[in-house]
């Protein structure tokens, strides 16, 4: 089926007077697309019926709430297929930019029964990051995300007896998603948070309101003024961390050491880590092609489209227009880089990330594979 990215910015639900407003305009955008697209009959019900029960599941951008300076919420609703979630996992979710579907994953930071429905996740904008800036600074309300359902281990379970947080920087969404449902239950409870300044603490009023009522006992540490948060201050700051089971997330490099330092403690089986995946891919002009339907291998160069590429080489490539309009050359790209001819900007994935790429407009820049 035709990609058609303009669906992803707002939710048309019925005809409306015609006048400047950014939604009907918007709306107008995706019927206009429609009309020079190929459609099918559930893309017609995608224009209008996008969360439907039995359609992709997404997730409608209901509001948009700024955290910090580069950390925003957003309120989704997603589609009647959703199944839920437990606190402290993620959810991945498509987001098209620039006419590439990235998807991307984040925590879920609201409750999990919440009156209306909706369901939140909090991005922080990081340097150069093409979907992270995208979703914390552009998207708007009535934006359509594709969305998978959520998935992780990085959960309470059973426990409810004293309990340890360690968080630094975005580590702490997925910890904030466990104490917004759980804290209730939870009667000892210690929280040791990392950032820049006191100002980038995402959720600081919310934590130190819970702090100032007795329910956490909360430490922030202002790397800029006190540096980095080592085990050795750490421990000292939390005598009976060995008694308490302790959920870390955040950069690498602390996650390696909390991990070293209660193995060598003896209480490894009390250390629960969530890890950000990085993903670093090697980048360069041209490179290996592997069509994994079809085993085919060839070596293109970095000004041959994939779709050139793959023909060439005998493999039965999908395509339209060839000029990047029409979508109809859309696969997925199992893992690898390949870079925009019309922007330069390169397209990375690694498996199971579910990005796709338009073969007509996209070359290989390093080794890569695609769906074909």
């Amino acid at each position: 089926m035709p990609l058609l990215p303009t669906l992803l910015r707002a939710d048309a639900t019925g005809p409306a007077p015609v006048r400047r407003h950014p939604g009907v305009l918007t709306g107008l955008g995706r019927l206009a697309a429609a009309a020079v697209t190929p459609l099918v009959p559930g893309d017609y019900l995608d224009l209008f019926a996008p969360l439907r029960a039995g359609a992709p599941l997404r997730a409608k951008v209901v509001a948009v709430r700024s955290e910090t300076s580069e950390a925003t919420t957003l309120l989704l609703r997603p589609g009647r297929d959703w199944a839920g979630h437990v606190p402290g996992q993620y959810v991945r979710l498509g987001v098209d930019v620039d006419g590439v579907r990235r998807w991307r994953a984040y925590s879920l930071t609201s409750l999990v029964d919440a009156p209306d429905g909706l369901v939140a996740v909090t991005v922080k904008a990081i340097p150069d990051g093409v979907v992270s800036g995208h979703v914390a600074r552009r998207l708007r309300p009535g934006a359509l995300l594709h969305l998978d359902q959520a998935t992780g281990d990085f959960t309470l379970g059973v426990h409810r007896g004293p309990t340890l947080f360690v968080t630094a920087g975005s580590g702490i969404t997925p910890v904030m998603g466990m104490l917004r449902n759980h804290l209730h239950e939870l009667d000892d409870v210690v929280l040791v948070h990392s950032a820049p300044r006191r100002e980038d603490v995402v959720f600081g009023a919310e934590l130190r309101g819970w702090a100032a009522e007795g329910r956490l006992r909360l430490v922030e540490r202002h790397t800029s003024v006190d540096g980095l948060l080592g085990v050795e201050a750490l421990t000292t700051l939390v005598p009976d961390w060995r008694e308490r089971h302790t959920w870390a997330c955040g950069p690498t490099a602390m996650l390696d050491d909390v991990e070293a330092h209660w193995a060598a403690a003896g209480v490894a089986e009390r250390m629960h880590t969530e890890r950000f995946r990085p993903t670093v891919v090697a980048t360069g002009e041209g490179g290996t092609v592997t069509f994994a339907a079809s085993g085919t291998v060839v070596q293109a160069d970095g000004a041959t489209t994939l779709l050139d590429a793959g023909e060439d080489a005998g493999v039965l490539m999908p395509s339209g227009c060839r000029m990047g309009i029409c979508f109809g050359c859309v696969v997925g790209l199992r893992s690898g880089t390949v870079r925009d001819l019309r922007s330069g900007e390169p397209t990375t994935a690694v498996p199971e990330d579910g990005i796709r790429i338009q073969t007509c407009v996209s070359a290989a820049a390093g080794p890569c594979e695609i769906d074909l």
